[in-house]
Protein backbone atom coordinates (compact mmCIF):
# COMPACT_ATOMS: atom_id res chain seq x y z
CA UNK A 1 0.00 0.00 0.00
CA UNK A 2 2.94 2.35 1.01
CA UNK A 3 4.11 1.35 -2.39
CA UNK A 4 1.48 3.13 -4.26
CA UNK A 5 1.76 6.02 -2.35
CA UNK A 6 5.19 6.97 -2.99
CA UNK A 7 5.46 5.95 -6.71
CA UNK A 8 3.24 9.18 -7.63
CA UNK A 9 4.92 11.16 -5.41
CA UNK A 10 8.44 10.19 -6.60
CA UNK A 11 7.23 10.81 -10.58
CA UNK A 12 6.18 14.23 -9.52
CA UNK A 13 9.34 14.85 -8.10
CA UNK A 14 11.27 13.87 -11.00
CA UNK A 15 9.49 15.88 -13.13
CA UNK A 16 9.84 18.68 -11.24
CA UNK A 17 13.59 19.09 -11.49
CA UNK A 18 13.76 18.01 -15.17
CA UNK A 19 11.29 21.26 -15.69
CA UNK A 20 13.30 23.42 -13.50
CA UNK A 21 16.75 22.12 -15.46
CA UNK A 22 14.93 23.21 -18.44
CA UNK A 23 13.65 26.34 -17.45
CA UNK A 24 17.26 27.67 -16.07
CA UNK A 25 18.43 26.86 -19.06
CA UNK A 26 16.37 28.88 -21.25
CA UNK A 27 16.76 31.61 -19.23
CA UNK A 28 20.46 31.44 -19.63
CA UNK A 29 20.88 33.34 -23.12
CA UNK A 30 24.62 33.00 -23.37
CA UNK A 31 24.39 29.68 -24.05
CA UNK A 32 22.64 30.91 -27.50
CA UNK A 33 24.78 34.33 -28.27
CA UNK A 34 27.62 34.77 -30.40
CA UNK A 35 30.92 36.10 -29.08
CA UNK A 36 30.87 39.41 -31.37
CA UNK A 37 33.67 41.39 -29.14
CA UNK A 38 36.64 38.78 -29.62
CA UNK A 39 39.58 41.10 -30.89
CA UNK A 40 41.13 38.25 -33.84
CA UNK A 41 43.41 38.65 -36.84
CA UNK A 42 41.70 38.71 -40.34
CA UNK A 43 41.59 35.16 -41.84
CA UNK A 44 44.15 34.80 -44.71
CA UNK A 45 42.47 33.55 -47.62
CA UNK A 46 42.47 33.42 -51.60
CA UNK A 47 38.76 34.29 -53.73
CA UNK A 48 37.80 36.08 -56.74
CA UNK A 49 36.83 40.07 -57.27
CA UNK A 50 33.37 40.20 -58.26
CA UNK A 51 33.74 42.43 -61.19
CA UNK A 52 37.08 41.79 -62.66
CA UNK A 53 37.34 37.87 -61.64
CA UNK A 54 40.66 38.12 -60.57
CA UNK A 55 42.28 36.20 -57.96
CA UNK A 56 42.70 38.30 -54.52
CA UNK A 57 44.76 37.34 -51.44
CA UNK A 58 43.67 38.73 -48.32
CA UNK A 59 47.36 40.32 -47.57
CA UNK A 60 46.36 42.49 -50.41
CA UNK A 61 42.76 43.67 -49.70
CA UNK A 62 43.46 44.53 -45.98
CA UNK A 63 46.22 47.76 -45.53
CA UNK A 64 47.45 49.20 -42.46
CA UNK A 65 46.42 52.22 -40.54
CA UNK A 66 42.70 51.87 -42.61
CA UNK A 67 39.53 51.04 -40.92
CA UNK A 68 37.42 48.93 -43.33
CA UNK A 69 33.77 47.28 -43.10
CA UNK A 70 33.40 43.59 -44.44
CA UNK A 71 30.21 43.21 -45.32
CA UNK A 72 28.57 39.72 -46.43
CA UNK A 73 25.36 39.56 -48.42
CA UNK A 74 23.75 38.37 -50.96
CA UNK A 75 20.77 39.11 -53.18
CA UNK A 76 18.24 37.01 -51.93
CA UNK A 77 18.10 37.85 -48.32
CA UNK A 78 15.81 40.48 -47.48
CA UNK A 79 18.04 41.98 -44.20
CA UNK A 80 20.80 42.74 -46.49
CA UNK A 81 18.04 44.68 -48.89
CA UNK A 82 16.94 46.83 -45.27
CA UNK A 83 20.66 47.22 -44.33
CA UNK A 84 21.59 48.83 -47.55
CA UNK A 85 20.91 52.37 -47.32
CA UNK A 86 22.71 52.43 -44.37
CA UNK A 87 25.79 50.89 -46.26
CA UNK A 88 25.28 53.25 -49.03
CA UNK A 89 25.13 56.46 -46.89
CA UNK A 90 29.03 55.09 -44.96
CA UNK A 91 30.23 54.87 -48.06
CA UNK A 92 29.07 58.07 -49.26
CA UNK A 93 30.84 59.99 -45.63
CA UNK A 94 33.89 58.36 -47.03
CA UNK A 95 35.00 57.35 -43.18
CA UNK A 96 35.38 53.65 -43.67
CA UNK A 97 36.49 51.01 -47.13
CA UNK A 98 33.73 48.71 -47.35
CA UNK A 99 34.09 45.48 -48.38
CA UNK A 100 31.56 43.21 -49.59
CA UNK A 101 31.50 39.71 -49.66
CA UNK A 102 29.18 37.87 -51.76
CA UNK A 103 27.84 34.83 -50.14
CA UNK A 104 27.00 31.97 -52.19
CA UNK A 105 24.90 34.23 -54.42
CA UNK A 106 23.64 34.11 -58.36
CA UNK A 107 26.39 36.35 -59.73
CA UNK A 108 23.83 37.56 -62.15
CA UNK A 109 21.21 38.34 -59.17
CA UNK A 110 23.75 40.30 -57.61
CA UNK A 111 24.96 42.51 -59.84
CA UNK A 112 21.45 43.21 -60.50
CA UNK A 113 20.77 44.03 -56.91
CA UNK A 114 23.99 46.64 -57.40
CA UNK A 115 22.45 47.94 -59.96
CA UNK A 116 19.04 48.58 -58.57
CA UNK A 117 20.24 49.71 -55.38
CA UNK A 118 23.95 51.44 -55.67
CA UNK A 119 27.48 49.82 -55.05
CA UNK A 120 28.66 50.57 -51.54
CA UNK A 121 31.62 48.92 -51.87
CA UNK A 122 35.07 49.38 -52.20
CA UNK A 123 36.01 45.83 -53.46
CA UNK A 124 33.58 42.81 -53.87
CA UNK A 125 34.96 39.40 -52.81
CA UNK A 126 32.96 36.24 -54.16
CA UNK A 127 31.78 33.18 -51.83
CA UNK A 128 29.80 30.73 -53.66
CA UNK A 129 30.40 28.01 -51.60
CA UNK A 130 30.20 29.71 -47.97
CA UNK A 131 33.50 28.82 -47.11
CA UNK A 132 35.08 32.10 -46.71
CA UNK A 133 32.10 32.84 -44.46
CA UNK A 134 32.98 30.39 -42.11
CA UNK A 135 36.88 30.85 -41.89
CA UNK A 136 35.10 34.81 -40.89
CA UNK A 137 32.96 32.87 -37.86
CA UNK A 138 29.79 34.25 -40.34
CA UNK A 139 26.51 32.35 -38.66
CA UNK A 140 24.71 33.82 -42.12
CA UNK A 141 24.14 37.26 -43.78
CA UNK A 142 24.21 39.49 -43.45
CA UNK A 143 26.94 40.01 -40.98
CA UNK A 144 29.65 42.78 -40.89
CA UNK A 145 33.35 43.16 -39.61
CA UNK A 146 35.05 45.98 -38.32
CA UNK A 147 38.62 45.41 -39.08
CA UNK A 148 41.62 47.93 -38.24
CA UNK A 149 45.40 46.91 -38.80
CA UNK A 150 44.30 43.51 -40.47
CA UNK A 151 42.23 42.80 -36.93
CA UNK A 152 38.57 42.08 -36.24
CA UNK A 153 37.65 44.77 -33.89
CA UNK A 154 33.82 44.32 -33.79
CA UNK A 155 31.55 41.89 -35.30
CA UNK A 156 27.92 42.52 -36.03
CA UNK A 157 25.82 39.53 -36.41
CA UNK A 158 22.20 40.40 -38.60
CA UNK A 159 21.46 43.88 -40.82
CA UNK A 160 22.57 46.85 -39.38
CA UNK A 161 20.54 49.65 -38.36
CA UNK A 162 21.05 53.52 -37.24
CA UNK A 163 22.14 52.91 -33.85
CA UNK A 164 25.37 50.13 -35.01
CA UNK A 165 25.97 52.74 -37.80
CA UNK A 166 26.47 55.70 -35.19
CA UNK A 167 28.27 53.06 -33.05
CA UNK A 168 30.44 52.43 -36.41
CA UNK A 169 30.94 55.83 -36.57
CA UNK A 170 32.32 56.70 -32.66
CA UNK A 171 34.58 53.36 -33.13
CA UNK A 172 36.18 54.60 -36.46
CA UNK A 173 36.77 58.59 -34.90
Amino acid sequence: MMKNKILPFLVIIIFGIVFFIFYKSLEDSKIYTPDVNTKKEVPVFNTKEFFSGENLKSSSIFELDKVYLLNIWSSWCVPCRQEHPLLMNLNSENKVNIIGMNYKDNLKNAENFLIELGNPYKEILIDLDGTLAIEWGAYGVPESFLIYNNEIIKKYVGPLNQGLVDEINLLIK
